[in-house]
């Protein structure tokens, strides 16, 4: 191990520090949502649990993403040594004050991070002239103000902080879906043999376009007949979309399969949230399958392929990195399935869906955490 190859860049800690969230806080959860341990917060249950998924899990796994690739943008450095390290300090103060009786103390150690780390990525994109990815520094900025909002709203008006909890989940939905139409075309196309992945540019305004839409609009009181007619032309968008990058033909090789099915996710969150705004389904099972779905599994799929290919290893999934995939797609088909078809099933499945999700994550820290902390097998600098 080589304690300074940890901080040389930015997905080394961030990676290795959701993982490993990730795989603790959910059974946290589970046990409190039962009604087995009480919690040591001051905000309510639900709340505490979606700020650690969304300023916690979700906000590290893109921080570390973004400074990561931020670097090969710009040209230019993103945060690494000790300005990294204060970085992850903040992220880690964050988690720890969610357990203290100053919840607002909390919330500024989520502000100041969430301030600190697009300032780090807008420095790099700013000397390096890449203003093409500059709205990834505002979007960063939004999801941690959302975030930091949301804890403490959860004091004072309920109402308020679940408005600022689908802002964040909006927000981290529009930022993967446009990723993946980055990233899911290209790694299609290396990485799987005779396909040709297309993506039509009207379509890509159209499908991430509606996603800001739905957002906007959400909040405010429209017709909730408007606001899932919104979101089912957004699953309708999304589906076309993956539709036209092939993902059948992706399924031979688990490192590219993972990312379609993933994105997959994305159009059944929006039809489940347009059924949700119809009244036939629950709300939470739309919100499921965003986060245990399409965040859970894009992530690990990012997660796994991104550290591969910057630890100087072979971009090809081993059996641990599919056993990984298999326990979080598991994770999510427990966490939905079951309380769309059965709403009393709910406390069920919460229950079963947290032991492969806390697997999946646990096994990522062990299998790749040794390599975060080693300096890359190639010898090349991050």
């Amino acid at each position: 191990m080589n304690p300074t190859a940890l901080w040389a860049l930015g997905f080394r800690p961030f990676y290795l520090l959701a993982a490993v969230q990730a795989a603790l806080v959910l059974p946290l959860w589970v046990l409190v949502f039962g009604g087995q341990t009480g919690l040591a917060s001051p905000l309510p249950g639900s709340l505490w649990h979606a700020g650690e998924m969304i300023s916690g899990f979700a906000m590290a796994v893109i921080v570390g993403f973004l400074l990561t690739a931020g670097r090969n943008w710009s040209g230019q450095p993103t945060p690494s040594g000790g300005a990294l390290a204060t970085l992850a300090g903040l992220w880690l103060l964050g988690r720890g004050l969610a357990f203290s009786p100053w919840p607002l103390a909390g919330a500024a150690a989520d502000l100041t991070f969430a301030l600190a780390a697009p300032a780090g990525l807008g420095r790099a994109l700013h000397r390096g002239g890449n203003r093409r990815n500059f709205f990834f520094v505002g979007l960063l900025v939004l999801l941690g103000s959302a975030g930091a909002s949301m804890r403490v709203l959860a004091l004072h008006d309920a109402a308020l902080a679940h408005q600022a909890l689908q802002l964040a989940l909006d927000v981290v939905l529009f930022i993967i879906a446009v990723m993946a139409g980055r990233v899911v075309p290209m790694f299609t196309r290396n990485g799987a043999h005779g396909t040709q992945p297309r993506q039509l540019p009207q379509l890509e305004r159209v499908a991430l376009g509606l996603l800001l839409v739905l957002a906007i609009v959400n909040p405010l009181p429209w017709p909730p007949e408007l606001v899932g007619a919104i979101a089912l032309a957004a699953a309708i968008a999304h589906a076309a979309r993956l539709v036209l990058w092939q993902p059948a033909r992706t399924l031979r090789v688990p490192l590219v399969a993972v990312l379609h099915i993933a994105c997959a996710w994305i159009p059944l969150h929006l039809l489940l949230r347009a059924l949700a705004a119809f009244g036939w389904v629950a709300p939470s099972v739309a919100t499921h399958a965003l986060t245990a779905g399409a965040i859970g599994l894009l992530t690990l799929a990012m997660m796994t392929r991104t550290a591969r290919g910057h630890t100087g290893r072979p971009l090809k999934a081993d059996r641990i990195d599919v056993a990984i995939y298999l326990l979080a797609l598991l994770a999510a088909l427990l966490r939905v399935i079951p309380p769309l078809l059965a709403p009393e099933s709910l406390l069920a499945a919460v229950q079963a869906s947290a032991l492969p999700w806390s697997l999946a994550f646990a096994l990522y820290a062990v299998h790749y955490g040794p390599w975060l902390m080693r300096p890359r097998a190639d010898g090349k600098p991050g």
